[in-house]
């Protein structure tokens, strides 16, 4: 996708250095970080320079790389796997990226294993280019039934950014929206503007911006209202681990979404690749849910009047806060997921009938 009208991905490698946009600094600051050790990878990843559970197995991926480059010891490789799993505990892409990695790597000689660790890591990057691009195509028949039957604008509501930035190009659930307006379709984005870390606001409505998508940014309490008055025609989110069962574990508030658009009869969709599909864990209380800085809830960065980013304090001193960073949204809510193979119900049975 596009900034400032050049073409970007989210990751590259290049001459032993992995590339990162460093989206803690968007919208205001469009920096290319350099990641040169395992530790600036773990580190990436903790900060959230990169995030969105695509993205983060990719990252993990590429960390492997930059730990055998920076120490290439069996023992070395195993710590920075088991650390790398460990930076952030919700997205399931992590550990399934690093297992990936690992699995490949199993059993190779130190001579050959850097090029067969780079290899693995770039497919684990080109097939989640096409696996969302196909998640595109086909939620875009899902936008075009709608658009049919309207003839006019289709308003879309999501929630956090499951965007291209959260991905390595096209995005999850912003992948048919994408596709819709490539192809003439007019649609409009509500993008929530997700608290505490405000990726609704600093990156959807960003990268939208960018691709000349329509979009408007609302508070996080705003889509109910909304939806009782016949302005969101459908919901599309994206997910950071989807059980076997239908049930989605994703930005915390994509719960109370999901039934704002139950209550009002409006489809809530989940868009996904199957890297994101936990088949082990059975009841969503086992899923481990994130729980981060209360810093981030108590303190806000934003431009002053000089164009300078500060940060500032918004709660009073004495004050605790909790921030519990995903939300789990059973499947009885969800209208249907989206993924690369196709759409299915939100259900063991659905899931098995497109990945046999």
């Amino acid at each position: 996708m596009r900034i400032e009208g050049k073409e970007y991905r989210t990751i590259w490698f290049e001459k032993n250095i992995v590339k990162i946009i460093d989206q803690t600094k968007l919208p205001h600051k469009f920096i290319i970080k350099d990641l040169k050790t395992i530790e600036d990878a773990i580190n990436a990843i903790k900060v959230m320079e990169v995030r969105g559970a695509p993205l983060i197995g990719a990252t993990a991926a590429y960390g492997l790389v930059l730990s055998i480059i920076q120490n290439n010891d069996q023992s070395f490789l195993k710590r920075s796997a088991e650390n790398l799993i460990n930076s952030r505990p919700t997205a399931i892409n992590l550990k399934w990226a690093v297992d990936r990695m690992m699995n490949k790597m199993s059993g190779v000689n130190s001579d050959k294993i850097l090029d067969i660790a780079i290899n693995e890591a770039k497919e684990i990057c080109e097939e989640d280019i096409k696996f969302c691009e196909n998640i595109g195509l086909n939620g875009l028949k899902i936008i075009e039934k709608i658009y049919n039957k309207k003839k006019n604008t289709v308003n879309i509501l999501t929630h956090c950014n499951a965007g291209w930035l959260a991905t390595i190009n096209w995005g999850t659930a912003t992948s048919p929206i994408y596709h819709a307006h490539k192809k003439g379709i007019p649609v409009h984005v509500w993008a929530d503007e997700t608290r505490p870390r405000n990726q609704g606001a600093n990156l959807t409505s960003y990268e939208l911006n960018e691709e000349g998508v329509n979009n408007t940014i609302i508070a996080d309490n705003t889509g109910g209202i909304l939806m009782q008055r016949g302005e969101v025609d459908m919901c599309i989110v994206g997910t950071d681990r989807t059980l076997a069962n239908g049930d989605v574990c994703n930005k915390v508030g994509t719960y109370l979404k999901a039934l704002a658009a139950n209550d009002n009869n409006i489809p809530f969709y989940v868009a996904l690749p199957s890297s994101t599909i936990d088949w082990n864990i059975k009841d969503h209380k086992d899923i481990p849910i994130e729980e981060r800085n209360s810093e981030e809830l108590s303190h806000m960065e934003g431009l002053d009047e000089k164009g300078d980013v500060k940060k500032i304090q918004i709660y009073p001193r004495k004050s605790k806060a909790m921030n519990l960073a995903f939300d789990v949204t059973p499947a009885k809510y969800v209208t249907g997921l989206i993924t690369e193979k196709g759409v299915c119900e939100a259900s063991e049975k659905g899931l098995k009938e497109l990945f046999k």
